[in-house]
């Protein structure tokens, strides 16, 4: 029987990959945005409603009486928006699976590796708070009233378009010219990066899945690398051998623009136990290694001289932090 699938926000970085994957297995995808992202192709094969998912009274036009099987919302980030979907969907689908984030998890980390179970806590980003916030109203719907969510936590998914060292194409750019680029603290914390092809074949195996019901599910990679490492690969791709300045991680959110992500996220140590999603999707494995997955991000980003934009602001920010701080840790 074909699933009918409801998307909300399905032509980004994860949810892309998910829609693509959905419907080349034969779901009925319906999509639902603003329809005013130009700057990724459309996706053959899906129907398309005009909705703004910060909006609720938007979003209930776009989707009128309609019913699906499943419900899938990529562009929920404050309870108010989930409350608004649990209005909405109650006993209009068989499942809402709500995108929550890793970032979720207790920062300072007090054991590795990371599951399900692993508390929910986080000081020092506001978007992750808003994340478990979220999560706990949809924990306190399926208890209430059986609303049938699952919860899904991705760490930092990527696809050929996303740079994950802080700077995106800055840094690379600083990389290619031999300039020193920072890393935080020494380099050696570890960091698990997930390719949006090997993320959709877990996520859509969770879509119908009964299993999956009234719980959290964590999808990643098995890698895990040193910020050192990464830095390491796109050097490599580059054919450049990276000038890495070691800063500390609160000198850092004190100078530079992301620091409430650094703080809340990439400072800490992650390293995943994927038994779960192993278990709900027979066979599921990520297969894609960062080593491959790397040369996708420099190819695309060298095929094309509209996607080396350099932020001149930002650049001129990591040279007063390297002059002032990176003196004595330069690799």
């Amino acid at each position: 029987m074909t699933q009918h699938i409801l998307i909300i926000g399905g032509n980004g970085i994860i949810s892309g990959a998910v829609t693509r994957l959905a419907v080349e297995l034969g779901a009925a995808v319906t999509l639902v945005n603003r329809g005013t992202d130009t700057t990724r192709p459309a996706i053959p094969g899906v129907e398309s409603l005009v909705g703004d998912a910060g909006d609720a009274a938007s979003l209930r036009a776009a989707v009128g009486t309609r019913e699906f099987d499943v419900v899938v919302n990529f562009r929920a980030f404050t309870p108010d928006q989930v409350r608004a979907d649990v209005e909405l969907f109650a006993g209009r689908t068989g499942q809402y699976v709500f995108i929550s984030s890793a970032s979720a998890y207790q920062k300072p980390i007090a054991h590795l590796p990371i599951v399900e179970s692993t508390p929910l806590r986080n000081p020092f980003w506001e978007y992750s708070r808003n994340k478990i916030a979220c999560e706990d109203l949809l924990v306190a719907a399926y208890r209430e009233t059986g609303f049938p969510m699952t919860i899904v936590r991705p760490s930092h998914t990527y696809d050929a378009t996303l740079i994950p060292l802080d700077g995106g194409w800055t840094t690379l750019d600083r990389i290619r010219h031999g300039v020193p680029i920072v890393v935080h603290g020494d380099g050696t914390s570890l960091w698990t990066l997930t390719h949006t092809r090997d993320f959709a074949r877990a996520f859509v195996g969770l879509l119908g899945n009964p299993h999956a019901l009234g719980s959290a599910v964590q999808i990643t990679s098995d890698e895990s690398l040193t910020w050192d490492a990464i830095a390491g690969l796109f050097g490599s791709a580059l054919g450049v051998e990276p000038r890495i300045v070691h800063v500390a991680s609160e000198t850092l959110a004190a100078h530079l623009p992301y620091g409430d992500g650094l703080l809340g996220d990439k400072a800490h140590s992650v390293v995943f136990d994927n038994s779960r999603v192993k278990s709900l999707v027979p066979g599921w494995q990520a297969v894609i290694p960062f080593a491959e997955g790397v040369h996708e991000i420099v190819d695309w980003y060298l095929a094309d001289p509209a996607h080396q934009t350099v932020d001149a602001e930002l650049d001129a920010a990591f040279d007063r932090v390297v002059a002032q701080f990176g003196s004595g840790s330069t690799r």
